[in-house]
């Protein structure tokens, strides 16, 4: 089935669809990872985007249950050089078609990526529809130049859970207090758009994981005296998330803080920094950040459109991560309270394990505190 897709710049370009008739409108952005495809789609960080996959043959080993790193699926439309309908992986439980037909995302093939993947890096990440149903390439640009973008908006509101739950084993658990068990450590993790392998590897490392609504206030998560609190990854404008960062000033000195994407920037704001849209983001699975207090390099998994600005940051803040493409802030702690965050994601999932020792650099933080 053809389909039609519209840039804001004026550029249309043809493809087909592999999920049935459909359209979406949202910010076209590009994913450098080789695998990984079915954790990109469930990360809710994804929200408001339409995802292309850089590799060139995506659903060859199509998708299962244990790869799911939320839910559901939040991109809003997936595009890929070429589509393999036939999977062949002893882990696969379906393919990937189904799979995004079940969550009503639409999918399309057949367009030349690597040039698309070009124009964004050249032009930045625009705005653009991708429609079965409108093949009128005037009216595609005009509709895709009339959305109103994710500058200012609240996505977070879309992808957050409306009530608190306990992780336990490998899995959500509804409820509103810790998980009974032997961790040492009682954490508490707000939900921005949490990816599941965040609360997997906070368990393993002996985490009793409480994960709470994104706008819960301070003084009820003090009330739980938690050990920990941890800030995770998210979709969109940090500046246009409501009720989150004066929170997170609240806890600033109290309570350890581990920040991560969407929590890295929460965290920036609530020291008194600002943040920035990038031209065309970081997104995929070998992104290569210098840890300044070591000196290492790690390659790390990404996925984020904004950043933290160093020079907006108080002298008390220290900057210790920074990209290498771009020299961007990827890291970051406070020199007096325990609070350290960055912006890539250490959970990976999928990705490099570079950096799961963060982890531990939490962990560490809540024994010193106790």
């Amino acid at each position: 089935m053809k389909a039609l897709i519209g840039l804001e710049d004026g550029t249309v370009m043809t493809a087909r669809s592999f999920t049935g008739p459909g359209e979406a409108v949202g910010e076209i952005v590009f994913n450098t990872s080789m695998s990984g495809y079915q954790e990109v789609l469930t990360d809710p960080s994804y929200t408001g985007q339409l995802v292309t996959m850089t590799y060139p043959l995506i659903g060859n080993y199509g998708v299962n249950n244990e790869d799911m790193e939320s839910a559901g699926v939040h991109p809003r439309a997936f595009l890929i050089r070429e589509y393999q309908d036939w999977p062949s992986n002893y882990r696969a439980t379906g393919n990937l078609a189904d799979f995004l037909k079940q969550y009503g995302v639409l999918g399309v093939e057949g367009l030349d990526t690597r040039m698309l993947t070009r124009k964004i890096r050249t032009t930045g990440a625009m705005k653009a529809l991708i429609t079965t149903t409108d093949m009128d390439p005037a009216s595609v640009v005009r509709r895709a130049r009339n959305w109103a973008g994710l500058v200012g908006r609240d996505m977070v509101e879309r992808v957050a859970c409306a009530a608190s739950y306990r992780w336990e084993g490998e899995g959500p658990v509804t409820g509103s207090g810790f998980p009974q068990g032997p961790g040492r450590f009682k954490v508490i993790a707000y939900d921005f758009g949490i990816k599941y392998n965040q609360l997997r590897l906070l368990t393993r490392k002996g985490c009793r994981v409480l994960v709470v609504p994104a706008t819960t206030s301070a003084e009820e998560v003090l009330a739980l005296r938690p050990d920990g609190v941890f800030l995770s990854n998210g979709p969109g404008d940090p500046a246009g998330v409501r009720g989150v960062v004066g929170n997170v000033g609240k806890l600033l000195g109290k309570v350890p803080i581990f920040g991560i994407c969407l929590g890295h920037q929460m965290l920036g704001l609530a020291y008194g920094g600002t943040t920035y849209k990038l031209k065309f983001g970081h997104r995929g699975g070998n992104q290569p950040v210098k840890d300044l207090l070591t000196g290492k390099v790690e390659i790390t998994s990404q996925n984020h459109g904004f950043c933290v600005d160093p020079k907006s940051l108080p002298s008390s803040v220290e900057v210790t991560h920074i990209n290498l493409n771009d020299g961007s802030l990827e890291g970051m702690r406070h020199r007096e309270w325990p609070a350290f965050s960055v912006q890539y994601h250490p959970e990976y999932a999928p990705g490099p394990h570079d950096a799961e020792y963060l982890f531990d650099r939490f962990i560490q933080l809540m024994e010193q505190a106790s």
